[in-house]
């Protein structure tokens, strides 16, 4: 491991003072992710600026009726916070569902919205990969790919977005908020993660030396009925193959509001807007769940080994929307 030094931030804009001063730094939260791709010289940093001690980890009301989540909340911390279970159980269990108890216990919820892929060429750096270093190529295209991405990938990358929590809060349609030196600012969620493009090594919009603050979960009553589903090649802690972040709100059989968005089928959580239009004012019914779910889907450009993708996530719409329809018809 390259050799690298060592520092803990006092307050939130000295840790972005700190990172400013030096171009080789990167911010340490849990270091789940980091410090392993540093021990596999993806990631050489010559600074760590450690944010674990700021003042950033509260969940708290908004007074719109929200959730504001600081950035050094743990997993942990989250996915039990009663409020969390309460008006977004999509979000619990999209946590719960996303690593060991122990990586829950250290991660937090910045650096998971952070997180790097789990490509194999990524992370091994003896192979070629243009997120690891532009223009070397991307080997996945031609060689192992079975849980690589089926929408919005290119010919530079088929890269997928290993989060379970982005996924929950990309259909909660949360905003980032950080703190750069020229003042705080705030993205939202489905504009955080950038199309991969011809520049996958740009994965975010956030401006260079920022640092992830909180996130807001705005009021959204349709989360009450709100279901996270991963299938994952193991029973045990494992990347998803696939899931399905969904809420839905029914009257009378028929679809008021849906939230619907996709994991482990693109470089980013994938937001189902065409899902979402075609089921509402539609009855609640699984015919109708499958005909929004050929909808997105239909935009799929599967490799040559993870075409099950398509009818896995189709088959996961269908049963993930059914169970909360009869939900809401008990």
């Amino acid at each position: 491991m390259k050799e690298f030094a060592y520092q803990r931030a006092e307050d939130v804009s000295g840790a972005v003072a700190l990172l400013g001063a030096d171009p080789d730094a990167r911010f340490l939260g849990g270091g789940t992710n980091l410090v392993d791709l540093m021990k596999s010289g993806v990631e050489r940093p010559g600074r760590l600026v450690d944010v674990r001690q700021l003042p950033l980890g509260a969940i708290e009301s908004t007074p719109e009726g929200g959730l504001r989540i600081g950035a050094t909340v743990t997993n942990s911390d989250l996915a039990a916070h009663p409020e969390v279970r309460r008006r977004y159980p999509l979000l619990t269990q999209a946590v719960l569902a996303g690593a060991s108890g122990q990586l829950r216990n250290m991660a937090t919820v910045g650096g998971n919205l952070l997180q790097r892929t789990r490509c194999g060429y990524f992370a091994d750096v003896t192979k070629p990969c243009n997120k690891r270093e532009p223009g070397t190529g991307c080997p996945a295209l031609e060689g192992e790919h079975h849980n690589h991405a089926i929408l919005g990938a290119s010919e530079h990358c088929v890269a997928t977005h290993p989060s379970d929590m982005g996924v929950a809060l990309t259909a909660l349609d949360a905003v980032v908020t950080y703190e750069t030196a020229d003042g705080p600012g705030e993205l939202p969620l489905t504009d955080f993660y950038l199309p991969v493009g011809d520049t996958p090594h740009r994965e975010t919009a956030l401006p260079p030396g920022a640092l992830i603050t909180g996130v807001t979960v705005p009021p959204a009553p349709v989360a009450a009925r709100s279901r996270y589903r991963k299938v994952r090649e193991r029973a045990s802690y494992a990347f998803a193959i696939g899931s399905v972040a969904a809420a839905l709100d029914v009257s009378d059989g028929v679809v008021r509001e849906v939230r619907l968005a996709f994991g482990a089928v693109a470089s980013r959580p994938w937001r189902a807007r065409a899902a979402e239009r075609a089921l509402t004012g539609a009855p609640a019914e699984a015919e109708n769940f499958a005909a929004a779910a050929d909808a997105e889907l239909a935009a799929a450009r599967p490799l040559r080994d993870n075409a099950y993708k398509v009818t896995l996530m189709r088959n996961l719409v269908v049963a993930v929307l059914t169970e909360l329809a009869e939900e809401a018809a008990r």
